[in-house]
């Protein structure tokens, strides 16, 4: 089976937001996001919860409790089996909030805008 490749989203000034949350992370949770993220390579939309959860308009989370708490990394399908990271914070409430999808929605339509 072809596996699937995981790409942090660039901004136009060259930052890698994901990239950067996950380096702010505690070493453990920074281990856990390694093991998540090589599960989502091998499986794709085939890794289901609890470890991924759709939130709509093809926006997904990847799932993993750290030190810091619930962490959560929104990402998107691309194809040629390509992963789109967009966006990572800390889930401190029970819904995931509007804003933390509101920046996914944003990085995707600024990726998809960029690839036009």
């Amino acid at each position: 089976m072809d596996r699937y490749t995981c790409l942090f989203y660039q901004t136009s000034t060259g930052k890698l937001p994901v990239e950067d949350f996950i380096c702010s992370l505690d070493s453990s949770s920074q281990d856990k996001f390694a093991y998540k993220k090589e599960l989502l390579e091998q499986l794709g939309p085939q890794l289901r919860f609890p470890h991924t959860d759709i939130l709509g308009n093809d926006i997904f989370e990847l799932r993993f409790k750290g030190k810091e708490g619930q962490i959560r990394v929104l990402f998107f399908f691309f194809y040629r089996k390509q992963i789109i990271l967009t966006h990572g914070f800390l889930k401190k409430t029970q819904k995931t909030p509007r804003k933390e999808i509101k920046i996914a929605r944003q990085r995707k339509k600024d990726f998809f805008d960029k690839e036009a």
